[in-house]
Order: structure tokens, then C-alpha cells, then sequence
């Protein structure tokens, strides 16, 4: 028997190996749908689809991303939404009626107390790993406690220590809003203190009286003169105008009556110009002392408040300069050291929202961080504060109009004038960011699903193309085998 066919044993050997290991493929091929399990088995497309792929990681990066900021811009609005919500409720408090208890303050102020530790418990929430109003220190709560704000931090101030100390600066050792009145003759004087303060009441304007002569504001310190030529008549009335330190102003009338003695915001026409200039100048001096400790102090507790929380880089919160501070003539940086800083956040003066940047496309990022030191966020923060902390005696005559003229300063200062920052305002910019990772997010899906379609056409094995070839090639090999063994049979007799 003939025992090989010659050299051509092997090619034929390794044809059918060959054949064996294309059936083995295209029946990968058929089990996992897939063309090839290593990019160079795609042969020209390998570079495609490779791109492709890098694409599609990329997007699920993207996505990844959105997700997380999705949560923390979404409770960035919760917060939001909830600390307009108490400012506004603490808005519509300080129309309460004066009704004090014990502890020298009114129901509404007390639940002031309450819901501004809420609003820092808002602005100290963290997502996850961040804290979202903290700027670029993420890892950092946003606030102090509320007991060290309001109550200091051992030889650190709080907010309590500042407004007493401004309401000493500005009420002054005589409890006249830091001016001075004088009666020389027929000539009353009403004057700024000696040297000049950035404290207390500022003289603003003065009316016209009959019967004298009326000048200034002028000089500095800014004084007001009034020179009695003639008594006025009962009725007549001379007002004075005064800027007060939390930017507002308040007006004094002091109207001429026969009456002896006058009543409250009177002064009585004397039997001579000198006795009548001596009851102007009394009843001057009474008239300011009562401004001073009911308006000038709730302007001053506001202004003690603002300069308390306006803090920022190369902003430190202000402060009376002193001790004495009754006497005292300027406002000086408290220190880390003196005084509670009570946003331990991120300081900085550009723009809060880009202090949190995702890119949540190729070619696209959205910025959505925030500083609890925002002027909206803590302007609310300081005048709920200041409501919150005020205290009143029940054997104060003044207490009354005091927290009249604190709570009507609150309440107008909740409401945001045009041009200063509300924090809907910062609502919209974070709606914004919202929008645009919605909108970013619609085109990825859409993207997405064409890039996976491309991306299948060229991995993917046609199954209907893939079950053909095998049975052609099954076919082929069968044959081929059947050939191969009937050659390797062949003997000289059958050969012959």
C-alpha cells in the first residue's frame, strides 16, 4: 500500500487545519455575535471602531458627571428655596405686636432663632464628599455654629459682643447719638461731637422756623444753629433731618405751644425769645435722647450686623474700635484671633458660581458653585440675626418703639431693593446650569445610539451571513476530508 501522496501531504494537512480553525471562528462568531475579540481582527475598521469606543467611554464619563452634579445643584435649589422661604416668613414676623416674656423677647424671636440655625444647617449640608456653599473648599462646612456666631468663641466675639459694643459707639457716654445741644441767649446749637466719629447721629438737614434764623448743617463736625429774633406762634414747627448708620434717615419736629410744660415733641413759647430758645433746647435734648435709643439703636444693631457678616478675601468683619466705646471715633478689622469669622468657607472675589466647574460634554462645561457669604444669602442670614439677638426690658419706656424701629428695619431689609443680589437670582444661574446639562445630556443620548449603531455594524457578525458560511464551509471540509482519506487508501493495485 502506498503510505503518503508526497509533499503535497502536508499542504493538504494544513488546508484542513485551516478550514477547522475558520469553522472554530465563525462559531465564536455565531455564540457571541461578535466579529473578532481582539481589535486587529477587524482588520481595516480596527482604527473605527477603536474611536468609537473612546467616544462612548467618554459619554459614560459624561454621564457619570451629570448624575453627581444633577444632585448637588438639586439640593443647592432645595436649600435655596428654603432659606427664601424664611426670610420671608421672618419678613411677615416682624409685624407682630410688641409682646415680650421673661426672657425679654417676643415668641417670633425666638422662632428666629430656631430657623436661622436652620438656614446654616442648609448651608452646611454636604453631598456626598462636598459641601456646596463653600466655594472651592469643598471639604470644609460653609459656617461657623450658631452658638459661636450669635455667643462668640471664648476670647473670639460674636455678634451679641459687636452689636453692644457698636450700640455704646454710637448712642455715646450721654445717650445723644454721639451730638450735643447748647442755648446761648436767644440761640440754640445742635452739633456733631468734637473730634468727628463715624458714629451716631448725623446732622442732615434743618427747617425753617418764624421768628428766627436757621443755618447749617454746615462745618466739620456738622452743627446747626437756630437764633430766636422773635417768638414763633403756637403751630410753628422746625424739623430736623438726620442720617442714621444703617443708611437710613429720620426726621425730628419740635412744634411751638403755649402749653407749660410742653408735651412730647413741644417746645414752649417763653415770655421772652431767651426763654422760649431755653425750652427749644430742652425739649431738643429730650427729642434726640428718644431717637437715640429707639431708631438710632435698631439702625446701629443693623450696621453692627452688616459689618459682622460682610466678610471676604481682604474684607475682615469690622468692629468698634476700643475699648472705651462709648468714645470711640472708628471701626477697626477684627482678627481670626478677636473675633468669630463666621463663614469658614472658601474667600474669594470672583465670581461664586465658578468655583464648581463639570464639563459635561466635549466642548461644554457648566459652572454651578456657591459662597454662603453671597450678599443674598448673608444679608438674610444678618437680619434674621439681628431679630434673633435683640432683647427689650419691660421697664424700658422706649422698648416698645425700639422694637418697632428694629423690626420694621429687619422686615424692609428682607426684601432685596433693585440692584442687589436676591437669592432668586442665584436660583436662575443654577436653573441655567440645569438646563444646560439637561440639554447636553439629550443630544449624548441621541449621539449615543448612533455611535452604538455604527459602532454594531462593524463588531457585530451577521448571524444570517455567519450560519451560511459555516454550513458552506462544513460542506467544503467534509469533502475535503472525505478526499484526503480515500488518498491516503490509494494502493499500487487500485492505482493500476
Amino acid at each position: 500500500m502506498i503510505t503518503g501522496v508526497g509533499p503535497q501531504s502536508s499542504l493538504i494537512v494544513s488546508a484542513l487545519g485551516d478550514m477547522r480553525s475558520q469553522l472554530d471562528d465563525l462559531q465564536r462568531q455565531l455564540g457571541t455575535g461578535q466579529k473578532s475579540t481582539t481589535y486587529a481582527g477587524l482588520g481595516i475598521d480596527r482604527g473605527l471602531a477603536v474611536g468609537l469606543q473612546g467616544q462612548l467611554s467618554a459619554m459614560t464619563g459624561y454621564a457619570d458627571t451629570v448624575t453627581q452634579i444633577g444632585v448637588r445643584m438639586s439640593l443647592q435649589q432645595t436649600s435655596l428655596t428654603r432659606i427664601a422661604d424664611i426670610g420671608s416668613a421672618v419678613k411677615g414676623a416682624t409685624l407682630t405686636q410688641f409682646n415680650i416674656d421673661a426672657s425679654g423677647q417676643t415668641a417670633t424671636q425666638r422662632t428666629a432663632t430656631s430657623q436661622l440655625d436652620e438656614i446654616l444647617g442648609l448651608l452646611n449640608t454636604p453631598a456626598g464628599d462636598r459641601y456646596l456653599f463653600s466655594g472651592r473648599a469643598g471639604d470644609t462646612p460653609a459656617t461657623d455654629t450658631l452658638d459661636h456666631i450669635l455667643n462668640g468663641d471664648g476670647a473670639k466675639a460674636g455678634l451679641k459682643q459687636i452689636i453692644a459694643e457698636r450700640n455704646q459707639a454710637d448712642l455715646g457716654a450721654s445717650g445723644m447719638g454721639r451730638l450735643v445741644t447748647g442755648v446761648a441767649g436767644s440761640q440754640v446749637n445742635l452739633a456733631e461731637e468734637t473730634p468727628p466719629t463715624v458714629f451716631g447721629l448725623k446732622l442732615a438737614s434743618v427747617s425753617a422756623l418764624n421768628g428766627a434764623t436757621v443755618t447749617g448743617p454746615t462745618g466739620s463736625p456738622a452743627s446747626i444753629s437756630v437764633n430766636l429774633t422773635s417768638n414763633p406762634n403756637p403751630g410753628d414747627a422746625i424739623t430736623f433731618g438726620f442720617n442714621l448708620p444703617d443708611g437710613t434717615t429720620q426726621q425730628l419736629t419740635l412744634t411751638a405751644t403755649n402749653s407749660s410744660p410742653p408735651a412730647a415733641g413741644e417746645f414752649t413759647i417763653g415770655a421772652t425769645v431767651n426763654a422760649t430758645a431755653a425750652s427749644l433746647q430742652a425739649s431738643l435734648t429730650t427729642a434726640v435722647q428718644k431717637l437715640a435709643a429707639t431708631s438710632l439703636s435698631a439702625a446701629s444693631a443693623m450696621a453692627a450686623a452688616n459689618n459682622f457678616f460682610n466678610v471676604d478675601a481682604g474684607q475682615p468683619p469690622m468692629r468698634v474700635a476700643g475699648p472705651p466705646f462709648d468714645t470711640a471715633t472708628a471701626l477697626v478689622g477684627g482678627t481670626a484671633a478677636n473675633t468669630v469669622i463666621w463663614y469658614t468657607g472658601e474667600m474669594g472675589t470672583d465670581p461664586a458660581r465658578g468655583t464648581a466647574v463639570a464639563k459635561v460634554d466635549d466642548a461644554l462645561t457648566v459652572s454651578y458653585g456657591a459662597r454662603a457669604n453671597e450678599q443674598a444669602i448673608r444679608s438674610t442670614i444678618a437680619n434674621i440675626a439681628v431679630y434673633a439677638t435683640a432683647t427689650f426690658a419691660a421697664s424700658d419706656p422706649n422698648a416698645k418703639d425700639r422694637f418697632s424701629a428694629l423690626s420694621e428695619r429687619v422686615g424692609n431689609a428682607l426684601t432685596a431693593p433693585n440692584g442687589q443680589q436676591k437669592i432668586q437670582d442665584i436660583q436662575a444661574e443654577l436653573a441655567f446650569a440645569q438646563t444646560t446639562v439637561k440639554d447636553a445630556t439629550q443630544r449624548q443620548q441621541q449621539r449615543k445610539l448612533m455611535l452604538e449603531n455604527l459602532l454594531q455594524g462593524i463588531e457585530q457578525a451577521p448571524q444570517d451571513q455567519v450560519a451560511a458560511q459555516i454550513l458552506a464551509l462544513q460542506t467544503r471540509l467534509q469533502a475535503s476530508l472525505q478526499t484526503t482519506a480515500a488518498l491516503y487508501k490509494l494502493s499500487i493495485i487500485n492505482y493500476l
